[in-house]
């Protein structure tokens, strides 16, 4: 079979799905494959890396669906790369299908099976194929970057000769891989740092970095993390952890937001009010800003200014960061296809709890049984 790796084309994608060092774990696996001339150039990877790797170079992306049975990609595809997409081949990408019901539909009627790799399990088995927390790590470390320079202070302690300059005090929400890859990012550059979670069984993680984990009074809910993710909480919950957060949040110079809920929109953490007794010039980082925000004012994609305090919704953290961010992908994908292939070949078995999790559409169906119900609503 021939494995297609197309150039990303989704705005402001600067990743490629397989960089020259992974082409020839795919090849060692018995498959071909060609790359569409420049899909690498964003990433920094020239077209001569990958034929010296063992890629054929297609001079564009007809050429390259034309003959690609499997396509391995970093987005979901556009409408313009649907219609280029062969019937029975297979699509392996980060499809944000949840949110995107009629593309799902589009592949289906196509007849192309699908793989959704934002829904592999958190499993120990899994986690070298777990994109959301290689994509999440560098997330959390870009937002810390990003924070600092809004920031119209240091982040260190200095003692100098004209005064002492106090650090900054940074608050993160949410410690999962993106909060503690902030975290740690942040005492690297000499902040103080807390942070909160919901779960208080990453308390030792937090602390272990060098911060101080915050508990709020708040009530206990039924229904703990699913899969690994973290679950929906009530209204109730809601508005009294909103409550307990405003005085934290008014004491911090930066605040980085990480909740987001599988398949939901983000959960309001932050108001304007909150806002309001922020000090002048503070910033907040929002990293669930793709999905509504955490932050009410959070623009998606841009900086926004509330009431004195600077809100970056920016959606592309890992594509600031694409020579990493596309070898952490090229690991998770090789590892998840390879996990079922032989000999060339795709062999789907569903018994397994990876290939079931993700598999999307296949034989002009919707297989995922969540959004086979959500599209038979509509």
């Amino acid at each position: 079979m021939l494995i297609g790796i197309p150039k990303e084309i989704y705005p402001g994608e600067n990743r490629v799905a397989i960089i020259p060092s992974g082409i020839d774990a795919l090849l060692s696996a018995g498959f071909d494959v060609v790359v569409q001339e420049g899909a690498g150039d964003n990433s920094h990877y020239s077209d001569d890396d990958y034929r010296n790797c063992g890629a054929c170079i297609a001079p564009n992306a007809q050429s390259l669906y034309d003959q690609a049975d499997i396509v391995l990609k970093v987005r979901q595809p556009l409408d313009e790369e649907v219609s280029l997409l062969k019937e029975n081949s297979t699509l392996v990408c980060m499809l944000d299908a949840w949110f995107n019901l009629p593309l799902i539909k589009q592949l289906a009627q196509r007849n192309v099976r699908s793989f959704a790799l934002e829904f592999i399990p958190r499993t120990t088995r899994a986690q070298s194929m777990d994109v959301l927390s290689s994509m999440g790590a560098i997330s959390g470390y870009r937002s810390v970057l990003s924070g600092a320079m809004e920031l119209p202070q240091y982040f260190p302690m200095l003692m100098t000769a004209a005064g002492t300059i106090h650090p900054a005090k940074v608050f993160i929400v949410g410690a999962g891989v993106a909060g503690l890859m902030a975290i740690s990012t942040a005492r690297r550059l000499g902040a103080v740092v807390e942070a909160y979670d919901t779960r208080a069984e990453v308390r030792e993680q937090v602390e272990s970095l060098g911060a101080k984990f915050v508990e709020f009074d708040l009530p206990q809910e039924e229904g703990g993390a699913a899969g690994g993710y973290a679950s929906e909480k009530s209204e109730e919950f809601y508005t009294k952890q909103r409550e307990q957060m405003q005085a934290k949040v008014a004491q911090s110079d930066l605040v980085i937001t990480t909740a987001a809920i599988p398949g939901k929109m983000s959960p309001r953490l932050i108001t304007k009010d909150m806002l309001h007794y922020m000090k002048k010039g503070s910033v907040i980082v929002d990293l669930a800003a793709e999905r509504g925000g955490n932050v009410e004012g959070t623009i998606a994609g841009h900086k926004a200014y509330v009431d004195g305090v600077t809100i970056i919704g920016y959606t592309d953290h890992p594509g600031r960061v694409p020579v990493h961010a596309s070898q952490l992908l090229t690991k998770n994908i090789t590892t998840f296809l390879l996990n079922m292939a032989g000999e060339g070949q795709l062999n789907i078995d569903m018994e397994d709890d990876i290939v079931a999790a993700t598999l999307i559409t296949e034989a002009g169906e919707i297989k995922h049984e969540g959004l086979k119900a959500q599209a038979e609503k509509e």
